[in-house]
């Protein structure tokens, strides 16, 4: 069953911590695509150890970013496990300290650096896709002059957006409807810069 959507600010430095890493991170999205998932499953996806990605998941779920989901097969031994919620944020203001921004902005660049290699990942892999995929895939960079509360605007309404579509993607998983359905990336940032 997916999350309902729901959004974790992250605001304590140790979760924070145990977010940066970069094995957690692709734990953590494999486990948002999939809704559901045991460690084994994860471990095939990430092709590390399942004793490996246990311990992981177990960190994630102390603090309280997964928990455990009702199990799928028969197998009583297997813990199947499920994201809490849809979308995990931070905020600058919630990490206003030295020693606690610098954790920040690490934790942001691990983030980063692993969507511009997802991203990367697709350009390598381009041509094994059909070219209906490969014509609707987009990378657009929009320049805007705006004030902190318009920027604030408009994350809102791309999240409305984003919100929309993913509710509709489930929905459709749930009904049966996956031809043609494929996991789908969208990054975007918003933030100010001078010339």
């Amino acid at each position: 069953m997916a999350p309902t959507e729901k959004t974790h600010r992250v605001k304590d430095l140790d979760t924070l911590k145990a977010l940066g890493h970069p094995l957690r991170i692709q734990l953590y999205r494999a486990l948002s695509v999939a809704g559901t998932a045991t460690a084994s499953q994860l471990a095939d996806q990430v092709d590390e150890a399942v004793s490996l990605v246990s311990y992981h998941l177990r960190k994630l779920a102390a603090h309280g970013i997964i928990e455990e989901a009702e199990g799928r097969s028969g197998d009583a031994r297997e813990r199947w496990w499920q994201p809490v919620s849809t979308v995990i944020t931070t905020k600058d203001e919630d990490f206003d300290a030295p020693e606690r921004a610098a954790v920040h902005t690490a934790v942001s660049r691990v983030y980063a650096r692993q969507r511009s290699e997802l991203y990367e990942r697709y350009l390598d892999e381009k041509q094994a896709w059909s070219a209906d995929w490969r014509g609707v895939a987009f990378a657009s960079e929009y320049l805007l002059r705006l004030t902190p509360a318009e920027l604030e605007r408009l994350k809102e309404e791309l999240d409305e957006v984003v919100v929309r579509w993913r509710r509709h993607g489930i929905a459709a998983r749930e009904a049966g409807d996956t031809e043609g359905r494929e996991n789908v990336a969208v990054h975007a940032h918003g933030f100010p810069f001078r010339a």
